[in-house]
């Protein structure tokens, strides 16, 4: 089965910003699926906090307007989006995984397994599933990688978007229980100002021990 992608470009301020269409999800209708999930991730390369995944099923006719990738949203666009989201979807559920079992399994297998919790947490299950980049192992359901899906899939960057704010309240929650790094303002990434907070404070009980920066391999315990 050959499904084409497309997208369309808005400028805003002087920025090309792709907005996600539905031609994936109209073909596999028309090839018969009707509950069409996408899955994206968010957080695999951060210092510290969970990598958080979502699948979000949409409806055919939904009335979301300006879904695109969440790394090309604003704060204030992705959490208006959020709610939107869920109060318009079909489904939508989020898997996540934790520092610890980052550094236990690796991030590439924890991102892995917290999009298929994602996808298994649906109700009722998808029977076409959307994946930013790749497929997930262990997904008995027909899917589909798409490269660049956060930016050219609905679906997808529905989910992009979904797993970027869950996972940006979370690293606000965190904050509030140790405002010594700031995980508020970076969301755990590696900026200069988290690197001097874990240069001075070490490890916290949510940064991943595996993820060490070259600049602190002397400083840090």
């Amino acid at each position: 089965m050959m499904v084409t992608v497309a997208s369309r470009t808005r400028s805003v301020r002087g920025r090309t910003r792709p907005v996600a269409r539905r031609t994936v999800e109209n073909e596999l209708r028309r090839c018969g699926f009707s509950r069409i999930a996408g899955v994206d991730e968010v957080g695999r390369g951060c210092l510290a906090g969970p990598v958080v995944a979502a699948a979000v099923v949409l409806g055919p006719r939904d009335g979301l307007r300006g879904l695109r990738d969440s790394k090309l949203l604003t704060s204030t666009e992705r959490a208006r989006l959020y709610d939107e989201i869920i109060a318009s979807c079909l489904a939508w559920a989020i898997g996540m995984r934790d520092p610890e079992e980052i550094d236990r399994l690796n991030i590439y297998h924890a991102s892995l397994e917290a999009m298929r919790d994602a996808v298994g947490r649906l109700t009722p299950l998808p029977d076409f599933v959307l994946v930013d980049a790749f497929r997930i192992p262990r997904v008995f359901i027909p899917q589909r990688g798409v490269v660049g899906g956060d930016r050219r899939c609905a679906a997808i960057a529905a989910a992009s978007i979904v797993a970027k704010v869950t996972r940006d309240r979370q690293m606000t929650r965190l904050h509030a229980a140790d405002p010594r790094y700031g995980f508020d303002r970076h969301k755990g990434y590696a900026t200069a100002d988290h690197l001097a907070a874990m240069a001075q404070h070490g490890y916290s009980g949510v940064h991943r021990r595996s993820f060490r920066p070259a600049s602190l391999f002397d400083t840090i315990d």
